[in-house]
């Protein structure tokens, strides 16, 4: 392991774009279709691994709901989790903000409180065996309508007091924030902070929609606000946090190689970027992998790999004091680590 390696994982850090079910690993995937007997369509784990080269949103997407098809009990759910948990805390995590999907699994009949129990059920296995605390995050599926999305609420009313937030992820092209006011209006007044995908394939307008219409806390990906310098310039002096995903982005052809990635120079612009994994089962890399593969790619200084640690923490959902707490440590690891 390279010196820069080393001071990557030993880095403190956080982790704020993570979907749970795109952490399920194809060997995960075929013992919970064992333990649950439900038959796959692959044959082997190779093949599943076939079946991940995908070059699109749509194509990830198609298969990712495809996996999700084995998860049915809160001891799937509870597993999943601490698997990822698990990973995240050999890279160098102290705190994840996770998110999950809970229409991919009731519109198939797996009630939201199998889902709930059993991730809450696996953060607090992973709070008190690894040490990493953690905040789950509802996501909307924007590919479905505003209705679903307020049914979904309503279905997390008795969780709201352990769900820090809401999101909006899935197929983004057609299906703008514009779609979803009236439910994240509904979600603020809940007390929940808000996010929403925008500007990964979508355009520059997607963000603007997410920040004016929905006054979100923060963007996730938010690449392409970069061809907007209006819009740049807003997000820096808003200091709006964006989760970046760079391993995804190069996988889905956001990027065509990792070395053209545009975190370097959000960086450079005052972005308050972040590097997580996205679903990094599909995606080719955890939360450390993200960080030392770009790293390398774009040349990133020390002083950089500090800073999106600092932003990794001033852009949670932490309170004050934890988040005080975090950037301490860190600057403590950057002196004794010259």
């Amino acid at each position: 392991m390279s010196a820069l390696d080393t001071f990557i994982r030993g880095l403190p850090k956080a982790e704020l774009h993570l979907h749970i079910e795109g952490s399920l690993e194809p060997e995960q995937m075929f013992a919970f279709a064992r333990r649950n007997r439900i038959a796959l369509p692959f044959s082997s784990v190779e093949e599943v691994r076939a079946a991940y080269a995908f070059s699109n949103l749509q194509d990830f997407l198609d298969i990712y709901y495809q996996g999700a098809q084995v998860l049915l009990t809160e001891e799937d759910f509870r597993d999943l989790a601490l698997a990822y948990f698990r990973r995240a805390a050999a890279d160098g995590a102290r705190h994840a903000e996770i998110f999950f999907d809970p229409q991919t699994h009731t519109d198939r009949g797996v009630p939201f409180a199998v889902v709930a129990d059993g991730l809450l059920a696996g953060m607090a296995q992973a709070e008190r065996e690894l040490g990493i605390t953690s905040k789950l995050i509802l996501c909307f599926l924007r590919h479905l309508s505003e209705e679903a999305a307020f049914e979904t609420l309503r279905q997390a009313e008795p969780y709201l007091d352990r769900i820090v937030g809401v999101g909006l992820d899935s197929s983004e092209v057609g299906h703008p924030p514009s779609k979803f006011v009236r439910v994240f209006k509904a979600a603020r007044e809940r007390g929940l902070k808000l996010m929403a995908h925008a500007g990964e394939e979508g355009p520059p307008d997607y963000v603007h929609e997410a920040l004016d219409l929905l006054g979100v806390d923060r963007i996730d990906h938010g690449n392409r606000s970069l061809e907007d310098p209006v819009l740049v310039e807003r997000l820096a002096r808003e200091g709006m946090t964006l989760t970046v995903c760079p391993l995804s982005n190069l996988k889905l052809c956001v990027v065509d190689d990792l070395k053209n990635h545009p975190l370097k120079r959000m960086l450079d612009l005052g972005l308050k970027a972040t590097i997580n994994s996205d679903d990094p089962a599909y995606f080719g890399g955890y939360l450390g992998e993200n960080w030392i593969a770009t790293a390398k790619a774009v040349g990133l200084t020390r002083d950089d790999l500090v800073t999106l640690a600092r932003n990794s923490f001033t852009g949670s959902f932490l309170e004050p004091a934890e988040i005080d707490r975090r950037l301490a440590e860190i600057d403590a690891y950057a002196a004794a680590n010259p």
